[in-house]
Protein backbone atom coordinates (compact mmCIF):
# COMPACT_ATOMS: atom_id res chain seq x y z
CA UNK A 1 0.00 0.00 0.00
CA UNK A 2 1.00 3.83 -0.60
CA UNK A 3 0.41 6.38 0.84
CA UNK A 4 -1.16 10.09 -0.04
CA UNK A 5 -1.65 12.91 1.26
CA UNK A 6 -4.67 14.38 2.21
CA UNK A 7 -4.62 17.77 3.34
CA UNK A 8 -6.16 18.30 6.27
CA UNK A 9 -8.32 21.40 7.25
CA UNK A 10 -6.41 22.16 10.42
CA UNK A 11 -3.08 20.50 12.22
CA UNK A 12 -4.03 16.87 13.55
CA UNK A 13 -3.95 16.90 17.41
CA UNK A 14 -2.46 13.31 18.03
CA UNK A 15 -4.54 11.91 20.96
CA UNK A 16 -2.70 9.10 21.36
CA UNK A 17 0.76 7.56 21.43
CA UNK A 18 2.56 8.42 17.79
CA UNK A 19 3.23 4.59 17.73
CA UNK A 20 -0.48 3.83 17.03
CA UNK A 21 -0.79 6.17 14.97
CA UNK A 22 2.41 5.41 12.95
CA UNK A 23 0.64 1.80 13.46
CA UNK A 24 -2.37 2.68 12.17
CA UNK A 25 -1.09 4.39 9.12
CA UNK A 26 -1.92 7.87 9.83
CA UNK A 27 0.32 10.42 10.83
CA UNK A 28 -0.14 13.74 10.47
CA UNK A 29 -2.53 14.19 8.41
CA UNK A 30 -1.50 11.25 6.09
CA UNK A 31 -3.89 8.26 5.42
CA UNK A 32 -3.48 5.76 3.49
CA UNK A 33 -4.88 5.30 0.12
CA UNK A 34 -4.28 3.11 -3.02
CA UNK A 35 -2.31 4.13 -5.82
CA UNK A 36 -3.65 4.32 -8.86
CA UNK A 37 -2.14 1.75 -11.44
CA UNK A 38 -3.18 4.25 -14.23
CA UNK A 39 -1.13 6.95 -13.02
CA UNK A 40 1.79 7.55 -11.15
CA UNK A 41 0.28 11.26 -10.10
CA UNK A 42 -0.45 11.51 -6.00
CA UNK A 43 -3.45 11.75 -5.20
CA UNK A 44 -4.34 14.11 -2.58
CA UNK A 45 -7.70 14.09 -0.74
CA UNK A 46 -8.58 17.69 0.78
CA UNK A 47 -10.90 18.23 3.79
CA UNK A 48 -12.77 21.15 3.05
CA UNK A 49 -15.15 22.22 6.30
CA UNK A 50 -18.32 23.84 5.99
CA UNK A 51 -17.56 27.65 5.98
CA UNK A 52 -14.63 27.55 3.99
CA UNK A 53 -13.82 29.55 0.70
CA UNK A 54 -12.08 26.43 -0.42
CA UNK A 55 -16.04 24.98 -1.10
CA UNK A 56 -15.79 26.80 -4.38
CA UNK A 57 -13.59 24.53 -5.64
CA UNK A 58 -15.93 21.56 -4.58
CA UNK A 59 -18.83 23.19 -6.01
CA UNK A 60 -17.05 24.20 -9.41
CA UNK A 61 -15.18 20.22 -9.79
CA UNK A 62 -18.86 18.84 -11.84
CA UNK A 63 -18.24 21.45 -14.57
CA UNK A 64 -15.04 20.30 -15.59
CA UNK A 65 -16.04 16.66 -15.31
CA UNK A 66 -19.06 17.26 -17.35
CA UNK A 67 -17.51 19.92 -19.87
CA UNK A 68 -19.67 19.29 -23.55
CA UNK A 69 -21.94 16.62 -21.82
CA UNK A 70 -25.05 17.15 -23.61
CA UNK A 71 -27.31 16.42 -20.80
CA UNK A 72 -26.00 17.38 -17.87
CA UNK A 73 -27.74 20.19 -16.18
CA UNK A 74 -26.83 21.09 -12.76
CA UNK A 75 -28.21 23.24 -10.52
CA UNK A 76 -27.94 26.99 -10.06
CA UNK A 77 -24.13 28.23 -8.39
CA UNK A 78 -26.41 30.37 -6.05
CA UNK A 79 -28.38 27.70 -4.98
CA UNK A 80 -25.18 25.65 -3.53
CA UNK A 81 -22.86 29.03 -2.86
CA UNK A 82 -25.83 31.90 -2.42
CA UNK A 83 -26.17 34.59 -4.70
CA UNK A 84 -27.45 37.71 -3.11
CA UNK A 85 -28.49 39.08 -6.18
CA UNK A 86 -31.25 36.53 -6.89
CA UNK A 87 -31.73 35.91 -3.50
CA UNK A 88 -30.77 32.74 -3.56
CA UNK A 89 -29.15 30.94 0.24
CA UNK A 90 -26.66 28.30 -1.02
CA UNK A 91 -26.91 24.73 0.23
CA UNK A 92 -23.05 24.80 1.25
CA UNK A 93 -23.00 27.86 2.95
CA UNK A 94 -23.44 27.59 6.77
CA UNK A 95 -26.39 29.91 6.88
CA UNK A 96 -28.71 27.13 4.86
CA UNK A 97 -31.09 25.71 7.27
CA UNK A 98 -30.10 22.29 6.97
CA UNK A 99 -27.24 22.74 8.67
CA UNK A 100 -29.10 23.76 11.70
CA UNK A 101 -29.91 19.74 12.24
CA UNK A 102 -27.04 18.49 10.65
CA UNK A 103 -22.95 17.84 10.74
CA UNK A 104 -21.42 18.00 7.55
CA UNK A 105 -17.71 18.17 5.98
CA UNK A 106 -16.21 17.72 2.10
CA UNK A 107 -13.09 16.04 0.88
CA UNK A 108 -11.64 17.07 -2.62
CA UNK A 109 -9.15 14.76 -4.76
CA UNK A 110 -6.96 15.90 -6.58
CA UNK A 111 -4.12 15.08 -9.03
CA UNK A 112 -1.39 16.73 -10.63
CA UNK A 113 -2.59 20.25 -9.67
CA UNK A 114 -6.08 19.17 -10.91
CA UNK A 115 -9.30 18.27 -8.82
CA UNK A 116 -10.47 14.63 -9.75
CA UNK A 117 -13.00 13.80 -7.35
CA UNK A 118 -15.72 14.96 -4.66
CA UNK A 119 -17.57 13.53 -1.93
CA UNK A 120 -19.25 15.31 1.50
CA UNK A 121 -20.08 13.29 4.50
CA UNK A 122 -22.84 14.38 6.53
CA UNK A 123 -25.09 12.98 9.73
CA UNK A 124 -28.58 14.31 9.27
CA UNK A 125 -29.60 14.57 12.80
CA UNK A 126 -33.15 15.60 11.98
CA UNK A 127 -33.51 12.35 9.77
CA UNK A 128 -31.80 9.84 12.72
CA UNK A 129 -34.21 11.02 15.49
CA UNK A 130 -37.04 11.01 13.24
CA UNK A 131 -36.57 6.98 12.47
CA UNK A 132 -34.90 6.10 15.50
CA UNK A 133 -31.59 5.12 13.39
CA UNK A 134 -27.46 5.67 13.19
CA UNK A 135 -27.46 6.42 9.32
CA UNK A 136 -24.61 9.04 7.76
CA UNK A 137 -24.38 9.79 4.46
CA UNK A 138 -22.46 11.19 1.38
CA UNK A 139 -23.36 13.28 -1.25
CA UNK A 140 -22.10 15.05 -3.92
CA UNK A 141 -20.20 12.75 -5.26
CA UNK A 142 -18.33 12.92 -8.62
CA UNK A 143 -15.45 11.05 -9.68
CA UNK A 144 -13.45 11.02 -12.83
CA UNK A 145 -13.14 7.41 -14.53
CA UNK A 146 -10.66 5.71 -12.05
CA UNK A 147 -12.13 3.63 -9.68
CA UNK A 148 -8.87 4.14 -6.97
CA UNK A 149 -10.24 7.88 -7.00
CA UNK A 150 -13.86 6.86 -6.25
CA UNK A 151 -12.21 4.56 -3.44
CA UNK A 152 -10.33 7.08 -1.84
CA UNK A 153 -12.97 9.58 -1.54
CA UNK A 154 -15.48 6.62 -0.35
CA UNK A 155 -13.08 5.66 2.43
CA UNK A 156 -12.88 9.08 3.64
CA UNK A 157 -16.86 9.73 3.25
CA UNK A 158 -16.97 6.29 5.24
CA UNK A 159 -14.44 6.84 8.06
CA UNK A 160 -15.94 9.96 9.04
CA UNK A 161 -19.38 8.85 9.64
CA UNK A 162 -18.13 5.64 11.36
CA UNK A 163 -16.22 7.79 13.71
CA UNK A 164 -19.66 9.38 14.41
CA UNK A 165 -21.16 6.54 15.70
CA UNK A 166 -23.28 5.79 12.47
CA UNK A 167 -24.09 1.78 11.63
CA UNK A 168 -24.91 2.76 8.09
CA UNK A 169 -23.09 4.90 4.81
CA UNK A 170 -25.97 5.66 2.62
CA UNK A 171 -25.84 7.48 -0.62
CA UNK A 172 -25.00 9.53 -2.69
CA UNK A 173 -27.84 12.39 -2.47
CA UNK A 174 -26.69 16.13 -2.36
CA UNK A 175 -26.20 15.98 2.01
CA UNK A 176 -28.46 13.36 2.53
CA UNK A 177 -31.21 10.83 1.48
CA UNK A 178 -34.57 12.51 2.28
CA UNK A 179 -37.47 12.70 -0.04
CA UNK A 180 -37.33 16.08 -1.27
CA UNK A 181 -33.63 16.22 -2.08
CA UNK A 182 -31.86 16.36 -4.84
CA UNK A 183 -30.62 12.45 -4.86
CA UNK A 184 -29.63 8.91 -6.27
CA UNK A 185 -27.38 7.72 -9.52
CA UNK A 186 -28.75 7.61 -12.62
CA UNK A 187 -28.53 3.48 -13.27
CA UNK A 188 -31.03 3.65 -16.63
CA UNK A 189 -31.89 6.11 -18.89
CA UNK A 190 -28.66 7.97 -19.64
CA UNK A 191 -29.34 9.15 -22.91
CA UNK A 192 -31.73 12.01 -21.88
CA UNK A 193 -31.16 14.74 -19.93
CA UNK A 194 -32.68 15.78 -16.06
CA UNK A 195 -35.62 17.62 -15.43
CA UNK A 196 -35.56 19.92 -12.38
CA UNK A 197 -34.27 19.03 -9.09
CA UNK A 198 -32.84 15.59 -10.81
CA UNK A 199 -29.12 14.16 -11.27
CA UNK A 200 -27.46 13.04 -14.03
CA UNK A 201 -24.30 11.07 -14.39
CA UNK A 202 -21.78 8.30 -15.83
CA UNK A 203 -23.00 5.04 -16.02
CA UNK A 204 -19.48 3.76 -13.92
CA UNK A 205 -20.75 5.39 -10.89
CA UNK A 206 -23.01 2.37 -9.85
CA UNK A 207 -19.91 -0.07 -11.16
CA UNK A 208 -18.16 1.58 -8.38
CA UNK A 209 -20.42 1.65 -5.54
CA UNK A 210 -21.37 -2.37 -5.68
CA UNK A 211 -17.60 -3.11 -6.14
CA UNK A 212 -16.79 -1.25 -2.94
CA UNK A 213 -19.06 -3.05 -1.18
CA UNK A 214 -22.04 -1.26 -1.80
CA UNK A 215 -25.55 -2.89 -2.10
CA UNK A 216 -28.77 -1.28 -3.44
CA UNK A 217 -31.14 0.13 -0.63
CA UNK A 218 -34.40 1.57 -3.04
CA UNK A 219 -34.63 2.33 -6.83
CA UNK A 220 -37.08 5.32 -7.83
CA UNK A 221 -38.50 5.55 -11.50
CA UNK A 222 -39.40 8.05 -13.97
CA UNK A 223 -42.46 7.58 -16.46
CA UNK A 224 -42.43 9.92 -19.55
CA UNK A 225 -46.05 11.06 -20.83
CA UNK A 226 -46.48 12.39 -24.09
CA UNK A 227 -48.93 15.66 -23.07
CA UNK A 228 -50.89 16.10 -26.90
CA UNK A 229 -51.84 12.55 -26.94
CA UNK A 230 -55.69 11.67 -26.18
CA UNK A 231 -56.23 10.12 -22.60
CA UNK A 232 -57.05 6.09 -23.18
CA UNK A 233 -60.66 5.62 -23.20
CA UNK A 234 -60.56 3.95 -19.48
CA UNK A 235 -59.38 6.91 -18.15
CA UNK A 236 -61.83 9.00 -19.60
CA UNK A 237 -64.63 7.04 -18.21
CA UNK A 238 -63.16 6.70 -14.75
CA UNK A 239 -62.88 10.51 -14.88
CA UNK A 240 -66.83 10.89 -15.73
CA UNK A 241 -67.77 8.73 -12.88
CA UNK A 242 -65.60 10.81 -10.82
CA UNK A 243 -66.93 14.23 -11.64
CA UNK A 244 -70.58 13.13 -10.83
CA UNK A 245 -69.30 12.53 -7.11
CA UNK A 246 -70.96 16.23 -6.04
CA UNK A 247 -68.50 15.76 -3.22
CA UNK A 248 -65.29 16.06 -5.26
CA UNK A 249 -64.14 19.45 -5.81
CA UNK A 250 -61.19 20.60 -7.91
CA UNK A 251 -59.70 23.88 -7.89
CA UNK A 252 -56.34 25.53 -10.04
CA UNK A 253 -53.52 26.95 -7.37
CA UNK A 254 -54.00 30.58 -6.93
CA UNK A 255 -51.06 32.43 -7.97
CA UNK A 256 -51.65 35.89 -5.45
CA UNK A 257 -51.87 33.84 -2.77
CA UNK A 258 -48.78 31.65 -3.56
CA UNK A 259 -47.29 31.42 -0.29
CA UNK A 260 -50.71 30.28 1.84
CA UNK A 261 -51.00 27.61 -0.99
CA UNK A 262 -47.45 26.35 -1.27
CA UNK A 263 -48.40 25.79 2.57
CA UNK A 264 -51.71 23.77 1.95
CA UNK A 265 -49.35 22.09 -0.74
CA UNK A 266 -46.39 20.94 2.51
CA UNK A 267 -49.58 19.72 5.32
CA UNK A 268 -50.86 17.58 2.36
CA UNK A 269 -47.90 16.16 1.46
CA UNK A 270 -46.48 15.41 4.90
CA UNK A 271 -49.92 13.74 5.55
CA UNK A 272 -49.64 11.97 2.57
CA UNK A 273 -46.66 10.91 2.23
CA UNK A 274 -45.57 10.03 5.90
CA UNK A 275 -45.06 6.85 5.49
CA UNK A 276 -43.59 6.42 2.42
CA UNK A 277 -39.15 5.74 2.17
CA UNK A 278 -36.80 8.42 3.14
CA UNK A 279 -39.83 10.87 4.25
CA UNK A 280 -38.93 13.60 6.22
CA UNK A 281 -41.81 16.40 7.50
CA UNK A 282 -40.70 19.56 4.80
CA UNK A 283 -40.52 22.58 7.64
CA UNK A 284 -41.97 25.78 7.50
CA UNK A 285 -38.70 27.40 6.14
CA UNK A 286 -38.43 24.48 3.43
CA UNK A 287 -41.64 25.86 2.54
CA UNK A 288 -40.93 29.18 2.46
CA UNK A 289 -37.79 28.36 0.05
CA UNK A 290 -40.22 25.77 -2.13
CA UNK A 291 -42.41 29.26 -2.65
CA UNK A 292 -39.42 31.58 -3.43
CA UNK A 293 -38.07 29.21 -5.79
CA UNK A 294 -41.47 28.32 -7.72
CA UNK A 295 -42.83 32.07 -7.96
CA UNK A 296 -40.20 32.15 -11.51
CA UNK A 297 -41.71 28.95 -12.84
CA UNK A 298 -45.18 27.85 -11.98
CA UNK A 299 -47.99 27.80 -14.37
CA UNK A 300 -51.08 27.66 -12.22
CA UNK A 301 -53.24 25.90 -14.27
CA UNK A 302 -50.83 22.63 -14.10
CA UNK A 303 -50.92 22.18 -10.19
CA UNK A 304 -54.54 20.97 -8.51
CA UNK A 305 -56.41 20.85 -5.75
CA UNK A 306 -59.14 18.35 -4.54
CA UNK A 307 -61.63 18.99 -2.19
CA UNK A 308 -63.88 16.52 -0.48
CA UNK A 309 -66.63 18.42 1.25
CA UNK A 310 -64.68 21.23 1.68
CA UNK A 311 -61.55 19.53 3.14
CA UNK A 312 -58.33 19.02 1.19
CA UNK A 313 -57.53 15.67 0.62
CA UNK A 314 -55.73 15.95 -2.53
CA UNK A 315 -52.61 18.42 -4.64
CA UNK A 316 -50.75 17.13 -8.01
CA UNK A 317 -48.74 19.63 -9.27
CA UNK A 318 -47.06 19.68 -12.67
CA UNK A 319 -44.31 22.51 -12.99
CA UNK A 320 -42.23 23.75 -16.47
CA UNK A 321 -39.10 22.66 -16.37
CA UNK A 322 -36.51 25.11 -15.80
CA UNK A 323 -33.78 22.84 -17.28
CA UNK A 324 -34.76 23.14 -20.59
CA UNK A 325 -33.35 26.51 -20.18
CA UNK A 326 -30.73 25.97 -17.62
CA UNK A 327 -28.68 23.18 -19.32
CA UNK A 328 -24.84 24.59 -20.21
CA UNK A 329 -24.64 25.57 -23.85
CA UNK A 330 -21.08 25.47 -23.57
CA UNK A 331 -20.87 28.60 -25.60
CA UNK A 332 -18.06 31.57 -25.68
CA UNK A 333 -20.49 33.97 -23.31
CA UNK A 334 -20.06 31.19 -20.43
CA UNK A 335 -22.97 30.07 -18.53
CA UNK A 336 -23.14 31.81 -15.66
CA UNK A 337 -26.22 31.73 -13.41
CA UNK A 338 -27.09 35.41 -14.74
CA UNK A 339 -26.86 33.84 -18.35
CA UNK A 340 -28.64 31.00 -17.54
CA UNK A 341 -31.55 33.20 -15.48
CA UNK A 342 -31.95 35.34 -18.81
CA UNK A 343 -32.08 32.00 -20.86
CA UNK A 344 -34.80 30.94 -18.21
CA UNK A 345 -37.09 34.27 -18.00
CA UNK A 346 -36.68 34.66 -22.42
CA UNK A 347 -38.04 30.80 -22.36
CA UNK A 348 -40.18 30.75 -19.60
CA UNK A 349 -43.39 30.60 -21.22
CA UNK A 350 -42.68 28.06 -24.13
CA UNK A 351 -41.21 25.47 -22.38
CA UNK A 352 -42.34 21.97 -23.99
CA UNK A 353 -41.74 19.87 -20.91
CA UNK A 354 -42.88 19.24 -17.72
CA UNK A 355 -42.41 17.31 -14.17
CA UNK A 356 -44.55 16.16 -11.60
CA UNK A 357 -43.17 17.21 -8.94
CA UNK A 358 -45.79 16.35 -5.84
CA UNK A 359 -48.75 14.33 -6.18
CA UNK A 360 -50.14 12.82 -2.92
CA UNK A 361 -53.53 11.91 -1.24
CA UNK A 362 -54.53 11.81 2.39
CA UNK A 363 -55.54 7.93 3.47
CA UNK A 364 -58.73 7.58 3.49
CA UNK A 365 -59.14 9.22 0.12
CA UNK A 366 -57.59 6.99 -1.96
CA UNK A 367 -58.68 4.46 -4.79
CA UNK A 368 -61.73 7.47 -5.22
CA UNK A 369 -60.41 8.32 -8.82
CA UNK A 370 -59.05 11.41 -7.70
CA UNK A 371 -56.13 10.92 -9.14
CA UNK A 372 -57.17 10.26 -12.38
CA UNK A 373 -59.15 13.24 -12.25
CA UNK A 374 -56.50 15.96 -10.91
CA UNK A 375 -54.19 14.24 -14.02
CA UNK A 376 -57.04 14.78 -16.72
CA UNK A 377 -57.92 18.22 -15.85
CA UNK A 378 -54.15 19.12 -15.76
CA UNK A 379 -53.71 17.23 -19.01
CA UNK A 380 -56.25 18.82 -20.43
CA UNK A 381 -55.05 22.47 -19.66
CA UNK A 382 -51.32 21.75 -20.71
CA UNK A 383 -52.60 20.59 -23.93
CA UNK A 384 -54.56 23.79 -24.33
CA UNK A 385 -51.00 25.53 -23.04
CA UNK A 386 -49.12 23.59 -26.03
CA UNK A 387 -46.64 21.45 -23.80
CA UNK A 388 -45.48 18.71 -25.20
CA UNK A 389 -44.16 16.08 -23.03
CA UNK A 390 -44.58 15.51 -19.56
CA UNK A 391 -42.22 13.51 -16.88
CA UNK A 392 -43.88 11.88 -13.75
CA UNK A 393 -40.33 10.61 -11.52
CA UNK A 394 -38.84 10.25 -8.03
CA UNK A 395 -41.60 7.12 -8.08
CA UNK A 396 -40.95 4.68 -5.37
CA UNK A 397 -40.59 1.07 -6.69
CA UNK A 398 -42.47 -0.76 -4.19
CA UNK A 399 -45.90 2.51 -4.76
CA UNK A 400 -47.02 -0.17 -6.85
CA UNK A 401 -50.50 2.22 -6.68
CA UNK A 402 -48.54 4.70 -8.27
CA UNK A 403 -46.74 2.89 -11.09
CA UNK A 404 -49.54 1.55 -12.09
CA UNK A 405 -51.38 4.70 -12.03
CA UNK A 406 -48.84 6.15 -14.86
CA UNK A 407 -49.10 3.29 -16.71
CA UNK A 408 -52.83 3.46 -16.75
CA UNK A 409 -52.57 6.84 -17.48
CA UNK A 410 -50.46 6.54 -20.51
CA UNK A 411 -47.14 7.04 -19.33
CA UNK A 412 -43.95 4.55 -20.00
CA UNK A 413 -41.28 3.94 -18.16
CA UNK A 414 -37.74 5.44 -19.07
CA UNK A 415 -35.61 6.13 -15.93
CA UNK A 416 -34.01 4.61 -12.93
CA UNK A 417 -32.08 6.49 -9.80
CA UNK A 418 -30.22 4.08 -7.25
CA UNK A 419 -29.85 4.84 -3.33
CA UNK A 420 -27.23 2.51 -1.88
CA UNK A 421 -26.31 1.53 1.61
CA UNK A 422 -23.26 0.36 3.32
CA UNK A 423 -23.09 -1.85 6.79
CA UNK A 424 -20.33 -0.19 8.82
CA UNK A 425 -20.60 -2.70 11.65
Amino acid sequence: MDYFNIISPSPVILKKPLSIWAASGIIDGIYPVWRSAASQALLKIEEIPLGSPRIKAFANFPWRLYRGDPCWTPPLRGDLLSNRLLGLVGLLTREHPYHRHAEVTHFLAWRGGQPVGRISAAINHRFNDYYGVRIGFFGFWESIEDYQVAKALLDQARQWVKSRGMAVLRGPGEYSNTSHERQGILVDGYEYPPTVELTHNPPYYGEFLERYGFHKAKDYHAYIFDVQTPSPPRLEGLVEQVQRRREIETRPLIFKELSSEVRLIVNIYNDSWSKNWGFLPITEEEANALANSLRLIVDPGLVRFAFVQGEPVAVLGFFPDPYYALRPRWRWYGDSDLVRIARLLWTRRHIPRTRLMFFGIRPGFRQLGIDALLFHEAKEYAIQRGYLKCEASMLLENNHLILRASEFMGGHYYKTWRIYDLPLE
